[in-house]
């Protein structure tokens, strides 16, 4: 049954995309050509699908909001005004709710874009464009509920905003700007000075250091690891507590022995405007490493890179 249902839904979009023409390309423009903002509108379920698309559309880089029909006639269409779109959903074309507003909305000479599956309805006849979003039949089997007449305003609403998207050139890093705490914006706006650890969260030695010290540094900042530094803060080379075990295994006298000599002097840097999500990449390797000192152009330790921090700040 679930199979049949996805088909004929799948079936109606199919049918709509058939039959899409100018009209759309025309509503294309409108959006484009809006000074404002796009206002959506819907009663019911078509309400529920109007700001579905409002958030779409203001996620890809068109300003948009919702207004409810209802609350329209009793003041809040003082939220729609000259220079802005609307896009009003109706199955029917004849919502009660909806039509009582359309008049206003023509005497402020604001476009109406219409997403119904009746053209020649109350609302078609008012709207600048009309999308025709006519199903042949609910999947509901009374032919009741909305279900597939939503899911054609859906699809199309997705389809308006994608493409206005792909006119305005709208970039990905556009989308991390207006998404900063999801997994894109992670990805495309952290840099390694955001996630770097600094202060008493960076263990930092010189090369006289003895191995016991630095261990008890790296312990303190709470590391795995230790840059080695010269009077001048310039990087001389990395020590990971892993490197301090292994000199224990070898040499029982080692903690007292200075670090200097057991030191990674070339280990793999990076600087900290560069996108944390590059350097997550590096430090995965292979091989894997777990810390990376942060250095600037001469080379003068700033920070230290900590895998794990990489990880839970969800940049993946």
């Amino acid at each position: 049954m679930a199979r049949d249902i996805l088909g004929q839904e799948a079936q109606a979009l199919q049918a709509m995309a058939e039959r899409l023409g100018d009209e759309f390309a025309h509503a294309v423009e409108l959006i484009l050509a809006c000074e404002g903002r796009v206002v959506t509108t819907g009663m019911g379920k078509s309400g529920a699908v109007a700001r579905k698309i409002a958030g779409t559309l203001a996620s890809t880089g068109t300003p948009a909001l919702f207004l409810h029909p209802a609350e329209g006639v009793h003041g809040d269409l003082g939220m729609v005004s000259m220079g802005d779109v609307l896009i009003a959903l109706s199955n029917s074309g004849d919502t009660d709710e909806l039509n009582a507003i359309l008049p206003a909305i023509a005497r402020i000479n604001v476009p109406i874009i219409a997403f119904t599956g009746r053209p020649d309805s109350a609302l078609g006849r008012a709207a600048t464009v009309t999308l025709n979003t006519a199903v042949e039949r609910e999947v509901c089997p009374f032919n009741l509920a909305p279900t597939t007449s939503t899911t054609a305003q859906i699809a199309m609403g997705d389809a308006l905003a994608i493409t206005a998207m792909h006119r305005r050139k709208f970039t990905s890093e556009d989308y991390a700007r207006l998404h900063p705490r999801g997994a894109l914006g992670r990805r495309l706006l952290l840099t390694v000075a955001d996630v770097m650890r600094t202060g008493d969260n960076l263990a930092r030695v010189t090369p006289d250091s003895l191995l016991h010290d630095v261990l008890f540094a790296i312990t303190r900042a709470h590391a795995g690891a230790a840059v080695v530094v010269d009077a001048d803060n310039r990087l001389l080379g990395l020590i990971v507590d892993g490197d301090i075990r292994r000199r224990l295994l070898e040499d029982e006298d080692a903690l007292h022995k200075p670090c200097g000599l057991h030191m990674n002097t070339t280990p793999r840097t990076i600087t900290p405007t560069r996108l944390a999500a590059e350097t997550l990449q590096l430090m995965q390797g292979p091989p894997q490493i777990g810390e990376m000192p942060v250095v600037d152009c001469d080379g003068h330790v700033i920070g230290m890179l900590n895998l794990k921090d990489l990880l839970q700040q969800g940049i993946v």
